[in-house]
């Protein structure tokens, strides 16, 4: 080999040892940045359980984009049927980071954002699959409010970039919560709300839940990324920065539920209705006539959520058996004896046959089959429907009067 030759080929493989470190600042200079963006709660019903979304700061890209999979249009033509059905349609959205977080300066909601340690093949992956997603014949998902959400997605967007490592780091640990108690919890600042979510969801809620599907709340999927980690065994957030302070209140704390107060009321109603069946038999029946009516419309729809629309963690509800639908047959029995006559013989039936519900309600909740958590409704109201039963089935100034 001549001496030209040889320095030809050193001069080569100096100028490849140069160019290299440019070409992998280069390479590295155009991967994305993914962070998950974590909002509190908010004042409104349907802004309870906070929200989140996925950044993505592309050093190519002008501005920071926001991936946001809460969007809906209440303005669609069938929007309130499928609601009611539970065939809700959701999408995601891609807006500029600083638009998204416009309303949540202006309402002081609270918004932290965990920054994603990933590889480079990672980051690019998922920044190139929320782009795909966000497409307009790819952006609309079915709805379900415990597993398929906002922040579910997101959740499944991170897990897909680590190829599955995310869902094995949090599927086999738990600590207990239940999509009952997150849900009860969360909507208690809004006394309408957590009663419709205690008394409407069925067993299926009581589940114990895995940290993977804790992660329907936003506030839990930001807890369990701080303790995950990449394949390589890297802690999966680099960092975490507070982009807006949180002026409203803050979320409901974690505590257990009493079950002592709901049925020491339970008794002292129960009491109160013996006493007043003794004294004055006819005011009770008038009394009772609301009680009976609630029951009986709030049992009417949860055999429709059951029966007839897809929410299928509102099935096979054992609250059924305390807010009877039954309770539509003692009207007319209720109001007699508010008028001093008699409730005839299938009043007596029927209140009878609502208290053996009742007894099968309390079967139910110690059976290891589908248990639900209605302790609390067991509680308060069987005391109600065996003083009711005891007093009201032949009511003593009634008989009196028959005599």
């Amino acid at each position: 080999m001549t001496p030209a030759r040889v320095f030809a080929r050193v001069l080569l493989l100096l100028l490849l040892c140069l160019a290299w470190p440019l070409t992998a600042a280069a390479q590295a200079g155009d991967v994305p940045r993914i962070g998950v963006a974590t909002m509190q709660p908010g004042d409104v019903f349907f802004e309870r359980f906070g929200h989140n979304a996925l950044v993505v700061d592309d050093p190519d890209a002008p501005y920071p984009m926001s991936y946001n999979f809460g969007a809906f249009d209440p303005n669609e033509a069938d929007f309130v049927p499928r609601f009611i059905r539970g065939d809700m349609r959701y999408q995601l959205m891609a807006l500029p980071l600083a638009d998204d977080l416009a309303y949540y300066r202006d309402v002081g909601r609270g918004v932290s954002i965990q920054w994603l340690d990933l590889t480079p093949t990672q980051a690019r992956s998922l920044a190139a699959a929320l782009v795909e997603n966000a497409k307009p014949e790819n952006a609309h998902y079915r709805y379900d409010y415990f597993t398929d959400n906002c922040s579910t997605r997101v959740r499944d967007a991170i897990d897909t970039a680590l190829g599955g490592a995310l869902r094995n780091q949090l599927q086999g640990r738990s600590r207990g919560n239940t999509y009952r108690g997150d849900a009860v919890r969360l909507a208690s600042p809004a006394p309408w709300m957590w009663l419709g979510f205690d008394i409407g969801l069925g067993p299926a809620s009581d589940r114990p839940n895995a940290l993977w599907d804790d992660a329907f709340v936003p506030m839990r999927l930001a807890d369990a990324l701080r303790s995950a980690r990449n394949v390589d065994g890297r802690p999966l957030v680099s960092g975490e920065q507070t982009i807006l302070p949180h002026t409203q209140a803050p979320e409901p704390a974690e505590r257990a539920r009493l079950l002592w107060p709901w049925l020491v009321a339970g008794l002292v109603i129960g009491v109160a209705i013996l006493v007043a069946g003794r004294i004055a038999p006819r005011k009770l029946a008038a009394i009772a006539l609301p009680f009976w009516t609630v029951s009986a419309l709030l049992g009417g729809v949860m055999l429709f959520l059951w029966l007839g629309t897809e929410h299928g963690f509102a099935w096979r509800n054992h609250n059924l058996l305390l807010f009877n639908p039954l309770c539509l047959l003692l009207l007319p029995g209720g109001w007699c004896i508010a008028r001093g006559r008699a409730p005839g013989a299938l009043f007596g039936w029927t209140l009878l046959a609502v208290v053996i519900c009742g007894v099968a309600a309390v079967f139910l909740h110690w059976l290891p089959v589908l248990p639900q958590r209605n302790a609390a409704w067991l509680s308060l109201l069987m005391p109600v429907h065996v003083a009711l039963f005891w007093v009201l089935r032949l009511p003593a100034g009634v008989k009196a009067r028959r005599s």
